[in-house]
């Protein structure tokens, strides 16, 4: 196992807990500042308590499963790149 203390600060479990719970609070916080702050959205539903949390969330899920969907048929096999030797040491792409 790897001492604690040589670990770079950001790989440290301690670190890692605190990083989750200060983002959480600030993304908390930014949502509970719509309370204060009125919103007045260009359409309805973008003036809608908390809609820039949620679509914020739902887009990067989006984002994400589309990453995915393109990664499945851009995926190549394991040994695609390595082409076939020729002769003279040079390699077939």
């Amino acid at each position: 196992m790897v001492d604690e203390d040589k670990e770079h600060w950001l790989a440290r479990r301690a670190t890692i807990k605190k990083l989750w719970w200060g983002f959480s609070a600030l993304l908390a916080i930014t949502v509970l500042a719509q309370f204060l702050i009125h919103v007045k959205g260009y359409f309805i539903v973008d003036g809608w308590f908390g809609f820039g949390a949620v679509y914020g969330f739902f887009a990067c899920l989006a984002m994400v499963l589309i990453a995915k969907g393109i990664g499945f048929f851009l995926k190549r096999k394991e040994g695609y790149y390595e082409g076939e030797d020729d002769s003279d040491g040079h390699t077939n792409a």
